[in-house]
Parts: C-alpha cells; sequence; structure tokens
C-alpha cells in the first residue's frame, strides 16, 4: 500500500527523487514515511476516536495526549481558545442563517396572502384591473426573488458582509441589554 506524502508541484528533480524514495510503504518503513499536517491531523482523529470508548475526553486527557505529541500546555490552551472561537462563529452563522431564511419566508408568506387577495379582488372586478396585478405584485415578486437568490445561492463577500452586520448589531443589542440591566439593578 503506497501512502502518498506531498505533492510533487513546482518541486526541482532532486527533491521529487527524494519524496520518491520517502513515499514508500507504511508498513515495512514505518520511519520514512511523511505526512502532511492535515493528514497526520485526520489520523490522530481516527485514533483518538478508537481509542476513547465514550467519544469525550476530559481536559486532563487532551493535556495528557498533547504533551505526549510535544505540544506544550500553553499551545494548546491558544487552540483550544481558537477552537471554541470557530465554533461560537460556526453557531452565530447557523442563528443568522436560521433567521434569515425565517424572515425571506414571512416574505414571501405575505406576498402570497396579498396576491392572493389581489387575484380574488380582480376577479370580483371582472378581471378589469390587471394593471394593478402587474404594478402592485411585479416589483415585490422581483424584490422575493433577489431576496431568495441571495439567501440560497450567496456571493461570499455578500454574505460576509451581511453576517458582520448582523452580528454588529446582536452585540449592540447585548451592550445594551447589559447596561440597562446594570442601571436597573437586580
Amino acid at each position: 500500500m503506497e501512502i502518498l506524502a506531498i505533492t510533487n508541484q513546482g518541486v526541482s528533480q532532486p527533491q521529487q527523487t527524494a519524496m520518491t524514495e520517502l513515499t514508500t510503504d507504511f508498513k515495512s518503513h514505518p520511519g520514512k514515511v511523511l505526512y502532511l499536517a492535515e493528514e497526520a491531523q485526520q489520523i490522530l482523529s481516527l485514533a483518538i476516536a478508537r481509542e476513547v470508548e465514550s467519544g469525550e475526553l476530559s481536559r486532563q486527557q487532551l493535556l495528557e495526549i498533547a504533551e505526549e505529541l510535544g505540544i506544550s500546555a500553553q499551545t494548546l490552551a491558544i487552540a483550544e481558545a481558537e477552537w471554541q472561537l470557530q465554533r461560537q462563529d460556526q453557531s452565530d452563522k447557523q442563528v443568522f442563517d436560521r433567521q434569515r431564511r425565517q424572515r425571506f419566508h414571512h416574505g414571501l408568506a405575505r406576498f402570497l396572502v396579498v396576491g392572493g387577495f389581489l387575484l380574488v379582488f380582480n376577479g370580483l372586478a371582472g378581471g378589469s384591473l390587471t394593471w394593478l396585478l402587474y404594478l402592485g405584485l411585479g416589483p415585490w415578486a422581483l424584490h422575493l426573488t433577489w431576496r431568495a437568490w441571495c439567501i440560497y445561492r450567496p456571493n461570499e463577500y455578500a454574505y460576509s458582509r451581511d453576517f458582520e452586520r448582523w452580528r454588529r448589531r446582536q452585540q449592540m443589542g447585548r451592550a445594551v441589554k447589559g447596561a440597562v440591566r446594570r442601571l436597573l439593578g437586580p
């Protein structure tokens, strides 16, 4: 079984030969196989998952594993803090996405109710008010179509901008609520 250690793109011939020598069967030459950091992380994740029966590690177990791998406690603490931030960011994005979809669905429901009412009204009026339907529902339908496109097929830049704007509003709201709570007392 061959394990590819690194890609050969942009590598000189002597380096490529050295890499070919290092790319070997891991069973017969375990010390010569090189792994990319991402590959090593995936292998270690699988090994830890197999080793830990409950699927959870205590902080002490995490420190012990890091120590065995030569990772300092400070580096582990920094990585843990970064992981917490990434987890919070992911959670915030899920809330943001859910709120965007809910707002869109509420707007779509309003459009359907008003549009249905106008269609019935137009039918009762003998169909002579068709221009009202185009005038009233056309721009609204275009706006809803645009919102649907932005929500379900987002542009990376626009999504990041909207998410950061939403996050700032959330933080301001929490700050104002905290200040009011402190002013009013317990």
